[in-house]
């Protein structure tokens, strides 16, 4: 049998996922896919400067790994920007890094009969803005049944890195208001399923969600519930909305 590939750690998901040429007409564009793991390989050795050895420990893989994921990934937006094509983020075998994080990690065990369900929230409320919510309030469920629930914080951190959050928590579904394009394909890339648009009382929505009655939806977008910013509002993330 092959032998299973192993997992190539990230520090987060990324904020931005899509990347088209000025005034090029989307619907016709040719698509060229890096993959998550080919990305943190550039955000590593080329935003943050790391040798690849110090890239390979970070990633837990071989230096002669980096090495290829980086040349492909570098093949590819070069591609992109010189022909003019829409360079698209997905995919890739790839975990959540664990180690050294700054955030609190969710450390309860989930059983297998558990669906953890992950709400943002704000004083016993639904919070209406993904990319900006300090909390989480955090939803065990078996057998229909609300058996535990706690608060997670999430220390400041922009979508992707939330997403991530969700992720290292072994959240299955998020509960939120508005979110951004860039949030939601982070959360989908992590395996998390979306209830979007949703206000009120976080526990009501659980419950609602329990019942069979709350529909899972990604229409509501973070400045669709925000009149006290007004135009332009982005969640304090502008990468939410890509």
């Amino acid at each position: 049998m092959p032998r299973t590939p192993k997992l190539r750690k990230i520090h987060s998901f990324p904020d931005y996922y899509s990347f088209i040429p000025e005034e090029a007409d989307a619907e016709s564009l040719e698509s060229i896919e890096m993959s998550l793991d080919e990305f943190e390989t550039m955000r590593l050795l080329d935003h943050e400067g790391l040798n690849q050895e110090e890239c390979a420990a970070r990633m837990g893989v071989a230096r002669t790994t980096v090495t290829a994921m980086y040349e492909s990934a570098r093949k590819k937006l070069v591609s992109a920007v010189v022909e003019g094509k829409r360079l698209s983020i997905t995919g890739g075998n790839i975990e959540i890094d664990r180690t050294g994080r700054h955030f609190p990690i969710y450390a309860n065990e989930k059983g297998d009969r558990t669906m953890r369900v992950a709400v943002t929230y704000d004083n016993g409320n639904v919070f209406g803005h993904f990319g900006r919510t300090e909390q989480f309030k955090v939803y065990d469920i078996e057998d229909g049944k609300v058996v535990d629930s706690k608060i997670l914080g999430t220390n400041g951190e922009g979508c992707g890195a939330l997403a991530g959050i969700l992720n290292l928590a072994n959240v299955d579904a998020l509960i939120c208001g508005g979110i951004g394009g860039g949030a939601q394909r982070a959360l989908q890339e992590a395996g998390i399923k979306l209830y979007a648009g949703v206000e009120g009382s976080t526990d009501a929505a659980v419950d609602a969600l329990i019942a069979g009655t709350l529909e899972a939806g990604s229409e509501a977008n973070c400045d669709h519930h925000d009149h006290e910013h007004g135009e332009g509002h982005s969640c304090g993330h502008g990468g939410c909305h890509h």
